[in-house]
This record gives structure tokens, C-alpha cells and sequence, in this order.
């Protein structure tokens, strides 16, 4: 205690008298002279604590825990303090001391963080992003991690993922004041300086909290004074600039340039933000135990230099490394794009961010600061953050109450702009700010004591005990309801709390002049999906070939255990071995002989292709490597592939000079795309003009007749719940129909060098792929983080990503830095394709695959379906799952406990519900009757017949058509504009809708507390 206030004198006598006091004590003789060491650490007597700390080292009997943390000192004592030696020497040591640290307990998030600050510091970014990654896996609630990640992110020029990763700071730690600042230069650099000025303002008010905190501490405000004022006047001064800037700017429309990263309400709902959010409390708790449990001493002493120490010398070095980009080069970059009038108070900004920086390492494991900064996160909700609209009206109101100015007048004033405003993102019109900026005192107090909670449309201002009466009496508990959905109009708000009742009075409220086309499961206000950046590290060779991830099971208690799931769910792509032979599957169920025998006359879909090595992919011509992989399509039946199947073998023995193409596999679904279509197909094989073989490649072969293929689905269910093809874990089996291929079996026959091009699964689900044997298939996989580069190089090489056939070039991919798994599948091997993996696959041999879909209950898989789904209707290309069908399938059928699957699903619900309302009201005021028409109950869903795009509830078709085909509302307005001649049907009643919405609600297991 008498160390923390700042008391170092006194606090090291009481040390040394702990020491040669004999009476029993929590401490241990090594650990209070562990708290001298650090006691020298803190009071810059840096060698003398060195010293001491490699003293105990020596000691025989110390501890691992001990160990660790002293490692941990030193090794930050090195990369911080220039006394200690040369620089290379000092991170070469720093390094050298934090592996020490972490092989003593590798489980401490706090060491893993330190080094990657020190790997940042010497600029391998890639070993920092690894181990900040890897302290986010053991401490995922440090703030100062994600703000260290979000500075390196900048560093390789990904605003967006730095965005990200700042939001999740900031929610972890809504008093992070260094995460708040490099947002808001950030947004600044970016060109949005209302969301820059919300992040000052948050930024000003989080250094004001702490300085009014401390400065009810006694002799703690000594220490933070000098930090506190200089960090306010840097932020004011900026805040002042943008005030001015904002004022002069031209109102938003419609055809503003759009924004290059999503507002910060936008980001706080994105999914990792959710994800970070929802887990909060738990960390909250674990921190709390850690912090004052009987072996605090032991859990993470505060890093060499005390929180509210004035000496800034080694903080501002420490800062240096993470910091310099974000502020210091962002602030030059920005200098140089303003006018001469703007050069000084950047300049001051440049300088003064040094500071604001400095109190981010302060934050990094020192259990009073945690402390302090987590009663006040417990208190808060991520709706109390200072936000970009709400808090600029409540913010200013308090600066002139807190200067006895018109505090009456203040308040009408107040109350009257949050009445009449029309636009929601955080709260308040860009008019009214501007109306408000204007008219209100351009000097910025040091004291800020209002607190701003806006929840879901409403707000709440509140008053500390800072505030003066009279005002507080004015503001206290007063309530405006804001109806707006972020845009210009004034149209009602949407969200997840609303009940089916709140919902259609909303909808009520809607314009249906203009008919309600634009339908999307996502909110309203979030950015289009579009295909991702690669992630900015670069690989070394051996990372751009990694090793595939595999198990080999013995037994089928090995196959049955959870961590063989756990196991699948953690990698983007894994091969589990010896799966058959650990469940007894028979495999000969699957073989060519007999399938023949059971259903000889069974249709099989048919692609000739070009016979090649995996590695390489040749134009018509073999002229030169392209990425363009043409088949033709034809059908035939499965005794007829048999026969070439079984002829092909024949001539490969006859011939010696064909020895096989040596390497690939087949993956689940065969490649339907840039087919040419065959009327009769010839099972002889046949050459190419220019030399080159040509083979077949049985694919498709449609298992799902439970009729005819009895005994091969009955072995399946050998198979553990979570590779089943039907199973209540499997989101596909709560489709309700057959969707084939996906939630249905299908197998393939193959000769050497049949192909299944690269693609991503439909709607991004996971697939089962076992191999029958008796030859072997070659996979490629990459993971889903890179499939935005796969992407752009389609679009290079001319070939739709979605729509086109193509089997990359691996060079190409490398140079990309884009890396691939690559390995061998062997009969009896399962191959598990994670969600959203990119994979192609070629035979080595002759073998046979079966291969289906599943859909873990995860939020990841369901986001990622979900993301899909839009992604789909941007590109015209249709969507086999129908997620808007599945997500009220799912509502019916399951309780989610879940946070993030819960408001992802909620979220769906909402919006199609809202939608078929929407459209409901529409057709009514063109005088068109609903007709309920109903659905049975293994109906396959409605696709519109013109976009092919999923049409849920609310169907039309042409009242004079013989044969009825589903229209959408945006289709079916192009053929007729007042739907005259038209027929609205309806699938369901609204009421059963609307008690499904209602009744989905987060289930909570017994003895889990709020989410939220």
C-alpha cells in the first residue's frame, strides 16, 4: 500500500522488517525481497534492482511462479532502461528474459504481451502479432494488448482491423485513454472527424475521471498531475480545432464519399466486438480474484515504474516503440495535407500525443491501476462510452454548468435538441451538433463530471457529484425517445429488444411510397460485405507451407471424445486418420463393385477434363500456367463409369510410359461451373488434338434415397454427432428439406488426375469428406483469412471467383503471401473442412470419396454463412442454403445459451420480420389481397425465379401463368410497377411469426449469469 501511494521510504522498512520478523506470514522471505527489487524498480535504481532481482534468482527454492515474474521484470527493465547497455544487447536480452518468463509459466498473457511489444520494438511485426495473439488466448480481457495490436495494425496500413482492434480495447477498458486517442487519430487520418471528435471527447473524459478519482487519494494526485494536465490540453486543444472544423463542414447526403471505416457505433456491434463485450464480466471477475486473492503478490507485479509516479523518462521510451506510428507519423501525415492556418495546433498535436501515449504501458499489469480502472468498467455499460453524437450535447451542457452559465437556459436548450432531432447513429442530427457547437463556449474545462448513457434510442443524462445542484435537479433521469435508424429520414428505430408488437408499430410507421426492396438479414447501417484483406504479416517459405493439422485415432473412444471436435473447430482444415478402422466402417459399402450391384442404372454426372500434374494447370495450347479450369459436362449411369473406371486401370498397366499424375484429391461438392454440356458421352479415352490424355470424373452421384442406399447411410451413423450427416447439432439437418449434396450424401468416382477446382463451400459451412480408397486424393486448403486474395487474383486472371472454374497457380499464391496447406488423403482418412476454408482437390489414384455439409452451432459458422448469404446476392449468384428459412427453423427448433449466436439469429428474425411486414403494408396500399396460402411440411423454400434470390413468407406469381413461378418484390415490380395482374401469397400467419420472435430468447443454463 505505502508503495503504491508513493511512500517508498516507509515502504521499505516495513519490507526489511518483514523480513527478519519469523512470525508466519502469506509471504515468503523470496517474495518480499521480490517486492524490494521491484520496490529499487520503481524509484529508477534500476541496477541496484537488477541486483536484487538476479539474487533471488539464485536461490535454489524459488519458485516457478517466482520465476516467472522476475523474468518477466527483467526483461522489460531491458527493453525499457537505456542504462542497462547498448540497445541491440538490451532487446536482444529483453527477448532472451520474456522466453524465460513464459517457459516458466506459459500461461501468463502478461509476459506474451511484453513480448510482443519488445518484437514490435525491433520491428518483427510477424513474432508480435503471434504473441499478442497468444496473450489474447490467455488473458483475452487486457486492453492494452488490443491497443498494442490496433498500433501494428496501422503500421501495415489496415485501418480496418486496427479499428477493431482499438474498439475491443476500449470496451474491455472503457477508461483506456491511449486506445481512445489513436482511434481518434485514426478516424482523423481517415478523414472522419466527427467520429475522431468523439473519440477526443472520450479521451478528455476518461483523463478527467481519473483525475477526479485521484484526486480523492490523498498524496496519488501528486503523481498523476503533470501526466493528466499536459494530456488535457494536448486533447482540448484538438478537440477546439475540430469544433471549428466541424462547424464550417457542409452537411452529409446521401452522395457523400463513402466512408472508408465504419462509424463507431458501426464497429462497437462488430463481431468481435460482441464476442469481447459478452465475455466482459467473466474477465471482470477473473481479474478481481487474481488481484485480491491469497496470491496477488504472484499475479502479475506491476511492471518496473509505479502508476502514479511523475517521472515520465522511462514511461515515454516504453511508449515509443507501439506508439510512434500511430502518433507521431500519423500526425506528420496529417500536417502535411492541411492549410498553413491548421499547421500550428497539428504540431502541438504531434508533440503532445507523446504524452497522451504514455499512459498506455501504465496500464500494462499494475494491480492497483487495474483495480481502479475496473470498478469504474463494472459500473458502466458499452452504451456509456462518450459516443459520437449523444455525448457532444451532454458533454458541452456540463462544461457550462460547471462555469455557472445559464444553467437553466442550457437545460430547455438541451431538451429541445433531443426532442426534435431525425438522426440516430449515436444519438443527435449533424444539424443539431452543428446548431449546438456554435453556440456553446469554445474553452474546455479540466473537469467533466457528467455521465451520458444512451441506450437503444434513449438517453439518459446524469450528474455526478461534481456538478453543481441546481443543474444536476434540471438533468437527473430525463428521457427523450430518438426515432431514427441512421440515415436522414426520420424512420423508427430496429433493434433485438423490441417484442413483435413494438416491431409492427415501427414498421407502421414506415413510408410505403417507395417499396421496401433493399432487404438485408445484416443492420441497417453496416457496410456491405466485400472480400477481406489478407492478414499484413509477412511469411517466411516454411510458413507459407505449413503442416497440416492431423489426429490419428486407435479407437473409437478417441473418435467419440469432444476434443477430436474441439480439434476440427480450431483449424481451418484437419485430416483425422484411421477414422475407419476405428469405428469398423465398412468402407465396401462405397466401392464401385457395389454400388454396381445395388444400383446399376443410377445416374452419374460426368466432367472431362484435361489429365495434369497437381501442380500445374496449362491453356488449351500447354503453352503457358493459367488459373482457368474448363470441364465438360455430360451424365451416364454408375455400371457404365464403372466399366471406364475399371478400363482405365487395365490400359495403365499396359502402359508403362503412363505412370499417373502424382499427386491430388477430391473435395465434397464437384464443381458445377463453366461446364459445357454433352449429349451422349463416349467412355473410351480419348487425347486431345495437341497429345495431352483426357480422363472422366464420376461426380454427384446422389445418395440421399434412403430407399435404395439403406445399408451405406445406416454405417454412417457409426460416425460421431458431430460428423453426422442429420444430427439436432447440425444446423443443415434444421433446414427441413434435402438440399442435395449439403445435407444429403454424395459420392465420387475417380481415375487419376480428376479435379474438383478451388471453391469455398456453399454458404461457407463446414464439409465431411472421407476417402473410400483404394487410391489416394491430393488436397490444397487455404485458410479462410485469405480468401479475399484468392479472390483478387481470379479477378486478375479474368475468372469470377464465384461463378468461375478455376485451380490456382501455387507461385502466384505465394507471391501473394497467401499460405497452403497441402497433404495427403488416405483411404479411411476424414477430412474436415473448416468454415469458410478454400479448397481444391485432385486423385492420385482410383479411389472413391463421399462427402456431405454440417453446420456446427457456432457463432463463427453461423456469422460466416450469414456473411455469405449477402455477399451472394452482390454477386448474382444464388444461395442453395436459404439462412432466412433456416434462422426461423433454428428459433423453432433450439435454445441458443450462446451470447453472439443469439443476437446473430435475433438479429435475422428482426429483419425478415420487419421485411415481410415492410412489404405487407406495401402491397395493401397498391389494394393487392394477401392470400395465405401455407406451407407443408417438407416443402423446399422459395427461390425467386428471375434473380434467385431467397423470397420468404410474402410470394407473388402472375395470375396468369399455367405454371407459377415465385417472384420477389423487386422482380416482380419490373414486370408489373402497380402490380396489377399480380398474386400476393402468404406462407405462414403473421401471429405464428410473431410468436416465434417472441419466444427466441437467450437461454441461460443453470448457474450462468447475465450476458451482458
Amino acid at each position: 500500500m505505502l508503495k503504491a501511494n508513493g511512500d517508498f521510504r516507509s515502504a521499505l522498512k516495513h519490507l526489511q522488517l518483514a523480513l527478519v520478523d519469523t512470525s508466519p506470514s502469506t509471504l515468503s522471505d523470496l517474495q518480499v525481497k521480490f517486492q524490494i527489487a521491484h520496490l529499487y524498480e520503481v524509484q529508477n535504481k534500476h541496477k541496484a534492482a537488477k541486483e536484487s532481482y538476479e539474487f533471488i534468482l539464485n536461490d535454489k527454492n524459488i519458485s516457478l511462479d517466482l520465476k516467472a515474474d522476475i523474468y518477466r521484470q527483467l526483461g522489460w527493465m531491458y527493453h525499457c532502461v537505456e542504462c542497462l547497455g547498448e540497445k541491440k544487447e538490451r532487446e536482444s536480452n529483453a527477448l532472451r528474459f520474456l522466453q524465460k518468463s513464459i517457459e516458466a509459466d506459459p500461461k501468463s498473457g502478461q509476459s506474451l504481451y511484453l513480448l510482443g511489444r519488445c518484437y514490435a520494438g525491433v520491428n518483427k511485426v510477424h513474432d508480435a502479432f503471434l504473441a499478442y495473439r497468444n496473450s489474447v488466448e490467455k488473458s483475452e480481457g487486457n486492453a492494452d494488448t488490443w491497443c498494442s495490436i490496433g498500433v501494428l495494425y496501422q503500421q501495415q496500413n489496415q485501418p480496418t482491423d486496427a479499428l477493431q482492434a482499438y474498439i475491443c480495447a476500449v470496451q474491455l477498458d472503457k477508461e483506456h485513454r491511449s486506445a481512445w486517442t489513436n482511434l481518434g487519430i485514426l478516424y482523423e487520418s481517415c478523414g472522419q472527424l466527427r467520429d475522431a471528435y468523439a473519440c477526443y471527447l472520450n479521451a478528455v473524459k476518461r483523463n478527467l475521471n481519473q483525475k477526479i478519482n485521484t484526486a480523492n487519494e490523498g498524496n496519488k494526485s501528486i503523481f498523476l498531475k503533470s501526466t493528466t494536465n499536459g494530456l488535457t490540453k494536448g486533447l482540448a486543444q484538438r478537440v477546439k480545432f475540430l469544433e471549428s472544423q466541424l462547424s464550417q463542414a457542409p452537411l452529409p447526403s446521401i452522395t457523400s464519399k463513402r466512408r472508408t471505416l465504419c462509424s463507431i457505433e458501426e464497429a462497437w456491434n462488430l463481431p468481435i466486438s460482441l464476442e469481447i463485450n459478452s465475455r466482459q464480466q467473466q474477465q471482470t471477475v477473473q481479474m478481481q480474484q487474481r488481484q485480491f486473492g491469497k496470491t496477488s503478490s504472484l499475479q502479475g507485479p506491476p511492471p518496473p515504474y509505479p502508476h502514479n509516479h511523475g517521472t515520465q523518462s522511462n514511461p515515454a521510451k516504453r511508449a515509443k516503440d507501439d506508439s510512434e506510428y500511430s502518433v507521431r507519423n500519423r500526425a506528420e501525415h496529417q500536417i502535411a495535407n492541411l492549410g498553413q492556418a491548421e499547421m500550428n495546433s497539428s504540431l502541438q498535436l504531434s508533440q503532445q500525443n507523446q504524452k497522451i501515449i504514455i499512459d498506455q504501458p501504465d496500464q500494462v499489469v499494475h494491480p492497483i491501476t487495474t483495480q481502479n480502472r475496473q470498478s469504474l468498467t463494472n459500473s458502466t455499460s458499452p452504451n456509456d462510452v462518450i459516443s459520437e453524437r449523444t455525448n457532444f450535447h451532454s458533454y458541452f451542457s456540463e462544461v457550462l454548468s460547471s462555469n455557472d452559465m445559464r444553467e437553466n437556459n442550457e437545460s430547455i436548450d438541451l431538451e429541445r435538441i433531443l426532442s426534435t432531432n431525425d438522426q440516430v447513429s449515436m444519438g443527435v442530427s449533424d444539424q443539431s451538433i452543428q446548431v449546438r457547437i456554435q453556440n456553446i463556449s469554445s474553452e474546455l474545462v479540466d473537469d467533466c463530471p457528467g455521465l451520458v448513457n444512451s441506450d437503444d434510442g434513449k438517453i439518459i443524462v446524469k450528474y455526478e457529484t461534481q456538478s453543481n445542484d441546481d443543474t444536476q435537479n434540471i438533468y437527473k433521469e430525463q428521457k427523450t425517445k430518438i426515432e431514427s435508424d441512421n440515415e436522414l429520414d426520420s424512420s423508427p428505430t430496429f433493434n433485438i429488444q423490441m417484442d413483435s408488437k413494438q416491431l409492427c408499430s415501427a414498421v407502421k410507421l414506415l413510408s410505403v411510397d417507395e417499396p421496401p426492396i433493399n432487404f438485408t438479414v445484416l443492420t441497417r447501417n453496416a457496410p456491405p460485405p466485400a472480400p477481406p484483406d489478407c492478414p499484413p504479416q509477412r511469411l517466411t517459405r516454411e510458413q507459407l507451407l505449413p503442416p497440416t493439422p492431423s489426429v490419428h485415432l486407435e479407437n473409437k473412444k478417441n473418435a467419440f471424445c469432444p476434443q477430436l471436435q474441439e480439434f476440427c473447430l480450431k483449424h481451418p482444415i484437419a485430416v483425422v486418420r484411421g477414422l475407419a478402422g476405428a469405428l469398423k466402417l465398412d468402407l465396401g459399402l462405397f466401392s464401385t463393385k457395389t454400388l454396381v450391384e445395388a444400383n446399376p442404372d443410377h445416374s452419374v454426372e460426368v466432367r472431362t477434363q484435361v489429365n495434369q500434374s497437381p501442380d500445374e494447370n496449362w491453356d488449351v495450347s500447354q503453352a503457358k500456367r493459367v488459373w482457368a479450369c474448363i470441364s465438360h459436362r455430360s451424365h451416364t449411369t454408375i455400371a457404365k463409369y464403372a466399366q471406364y473406371q475399371a478400363s482405365s486401370f487395365q490400359d495403365s498397366l499396359k502402359d508403362e510410359g503412363d505412370k499417373g499424375s502424382a499427386g491430388s484429391q477430391v473435395m465434397s461438392d464437384s464443381d458445377s461451373k463453366d461446364s459445357v454440356s454433352n449429349s451422349n458421352i463416349n467412355l473410351k479415352r480419348k487425347k486431345q488434338k495437341n497429345g495431352s490424355k483426357m480422363l472422366r470424373f464420376g461426380t454427384n452421384v446422389d445418395l440421399s434415397d434412403e430407399r435404395k442406399w439403406k445399408p451405406q447411410l445406416s454405417e454412417l451413423q457409426k460416425l460421431p454427432a458431430f460428423a453426422r450427416v442429420i444430427s439436432a447439432a447440425n444446423m443443415l439437418s434444421h433446414v427441413g428439406h434435402v438440399i442435395l449434396g449439403m445435407n444429403t450424401v454424395q459420392l465420387y468416382m475417380k481415375v487419376p488426375g480428376s479435379r474438383t477446382p478451388g471453391h469455398q463451400e456453399n454458404n461457407n459451412f463446414c464439409s465431411i469428406n472421407i476417402n473410400i480408397g483404394p487410391g489416394d486424393c491430393e488436397w490444397f486448403a487455404v485458410p479462410d483469412a485469405y480468401w479475399g486474395g484468392i479472390h483478387n487474383l481470379c479477378e486478375k486472371n479474368s475468372i469470377s471467383y464465384l461463378h468461375g472454374s478455376w485451380w490456382p497457380v501455387l507461385e502466384d499464391l505465394y507471391k501473394e503471401n497467401i499460405p497452403v496447406y497441402r497433404f495427403i488423403q488416405k483411404p479411411g482418412d476424414l477430412v474436415w473442412v473448416n468454415a469458410g476454408c478454400v479448397h481444391w482437390v485432385q486423385s492420385v489414384g482410383w479411389c472413391n470419396n463421399i462427402a456431405w455439409n454440417v453446420g456446427p452451432l457456432t457463432a463463427r459458422q453461423y456469422s460466416l454463412a450469414i456473411e455469405r448469404y449477402e455477399w451472394n446476392k452482390l454477386q448474382s449468384f444464388k444461395s442453395i442454403v436459404p439462412m432466412v428459412h433456416l434462422s426461423w427453423n433454428l428459433a423453432r427448433n433450439i435454445k441458443v445459451s450462446d451470447v453472439k449466436l443469439f443476437e446473430l439469429i435475433k438479429m435475422c428474425l428482426c429483419q425478415s420480420l420487419k421485411n415481410v411486414l415492410h412489404i405487407q403494408e406495401y402491397v395493401k396500399s397498391k389494394g393487392v389481397e394477401i392470400r395465405f396460402n401455407g406451407r407443408g411440411k417438407n416443402d423446399s423454400s422459395h427461390y425467386c425465379g428471375q434473380c434467385e434470390v431467397e423470397v420468404f413468407n410474402v410470394l407473388f406469381i402472375r395470375e396468369q401463368e399455367k405454371r407459377h413461378v415465385v417472384h420477389c418484390l423487386p422482380c416482380v415490380l419490373k414486370l408489373s410497377p402497380s402490380l396489377q395482374g399480380i398474386v400476393c401469397l402468404e406462407e405462414y400467419r403473421l401471429s405464428e411469426l410473431e410468436n416465434v420472435y417472441d419466444s427466441f430468447t437467450l437461454y441461460r443454463t443453470q448457474g450462468l449469469g447475465q450476458a451482458h
